[in-house]
């Protein structure tokens, strides 16, 4: 079966979903995702927007990302006790580039693992830096 690139939208909500299917059902991620989020269409929604902003540089308004993502992560980690290691990032990202080999191959397909793994890293290196 051949699999086209990531190109749209409803692309990238299709990734976003599909990923977060996974992290609700991992052992080790769930609790962190479901224990904290509310409302999963709001969240899926949020994240969609974030990664389209992210791979195709969106820029008109209604489809570009504007939030803070560290903020929430350091959050996320003092509310659990500082306990977010390089593992929950390591398995996160395994789900991520999973979910991508599933859906989809192409240049944004490559781009989406590329940034995963960079803001990944970023993301860990700030929430050890906060707990400081």
């Amino acid at each position: 079966m051949h699999k086209k690139d990531i190109q749209t939208r409803d692309d990238v909500f299709l990734l976003v979903s599909s990923f977060y299917k996974k992290v609700r059902k991992d052992d080790v991620l769930g609790p962190f995702f479901n224990d904290i989020i509310k409302d999963w269409d709001a969240h899926l929604d949020r994240l969609t927007t974030f990664w389209e902003t992210s791979l195709f540089m969106t820029r008109k308004l209604e489809h570009k990302y504007q939030g803070d993502p560290l903020a929430a992560h350091v959050k996320v980690d003092k509310e659990n006790n500082n306990s977010i290691t390089e593992l929950h990032f390591g398995l996160w990202l395994n789900l991520w580039f999973e979910t991508i080999e599933e859906l989809f191959e192409g240049d944004y397909a490559e781009n989406a693992k590329r940034r995963a793994r960079k803001m990944g890293t970023f993301l860990y290196l700030k929430i050890f830096e906060a707990r400081a």
